[in-house]
């Protein structure tokens, strides 16, 4: 499985695009970007945004956004993100990404992780 450049600038901007959505409680745009398997999860955009913001505040309100390398976890292409929540932890979120059948990217799940501080 191979990651074009193409590919990467456009599955980034369909995650910004989303995080942009979320600051200005767009819920019908942030929803937009969701593959149909998430969509379908969540029928409707109204039940996607209440969602992340119980359970995603990073990803909902970050304080700032750090794009990582691409990289494969269990056959996903997946974007990692540094993420400093509303409280100041930083947080990597793991964006699974699918494509669509029209070469179109969509978001297919996103898990939070912790960041070990690294002491130099």
């Amino acid at each position: 499985m191979e990651i074009h450049d193409t590919d990467a600038i456009t599955i980034r901007s369909v995650i910004e695009s989303q995080l942009a959505a979320f600051q200005q409680d767009d819920a019908q745009t942030a929803f937009s970007f969701a593959s149909p398997g998430i969509q379908e999860q969540f029928q409707s955009p109204e039940n996607f945004m209440r969602m992340v913001m119980l359970n995603y505040p990073a990803v909902y309100r970050p304080r700032s956004v750090m794009f990582e390398k691409i990289t494969i976890i269990q056959d996903n292409i997946t974007q990692p993100v540094l993420l400093l929540s509303p409280h100041g932890m930083p947080l990597r979120a793991l964006y699974f990404m699918e494509q669509q059948r029209d070469d179109t990217w969509k978001i297919n799940g996103c898990i939070l992780v912790s960041v070990e501080a690294e002491i130099t």
